[in-house]
């Protein structure tokens, strides 16, 4: 008896098929086309230091309520991330800091992501604040290794 393997090819396509539209979602940017440039060229202000990290790691938890969406441990599963489309973005995902100018992020943090749940925190945080919690924001890709 000879079996077809065109439904193991139809499980296998359709599997990959979600997997590779949360990969490109991943890997859109956030940041209107005519503003790229200009976010592209922000660098930030601050020396990379534990004490940054430190502040920004309490800004993440405290005052900018980042780990509601993004998850304490910054994988995109937040308390509320379930209730969110596009999902939040997932900061352990090495592609994700890969493909992003660190200006990039910024922009997107200040200023917020038409067409997501991110809201612009220009007017609670200072410019350095969302600096700092970059900073920690990129040690989530650090702690968990090459993904």
């Amino acid at each position: 008896m000879k079996l077809s393997m065109f439904p193991l090819l139809v499980v296998v396509v359709s599997l990959a098929i979600p997997a590779g539209a949360a990969e490109r979602q991943m890997m859109q940017s956030r940041v209107p086309a005519d503003k790229l440039a200009e976010a592209r060229a922000l660098t930030s202000p601050l020396p990379s230091s534990p004490e940054i990290v430190e502040q920004g790691k309490a800004l993440y938890n405290g005052k900018g309520a980042c780990f509601n969406c993004h998850g304490k441990d910054g994988d995109g599963n937040g308390p509320v991330a379930a209730q969110l489309n596009p999902s939040p973005r997932n900061f352990q995902y090495h592609g994700f800091w890969i493909h992003r100018t660190e200006g990039e992020i910024f922009w997107v943090i200040k200023n917020g992501s038409v067409g997501t749940s991110m809201v612009g925190f220009g007017g609670q945080l200072t410019d350095e604040e969302i600096w700092s919690i970059i900073q920690y924001e990129r040690g989530f890709a650090d702690e968990h290794g090459p993904a």
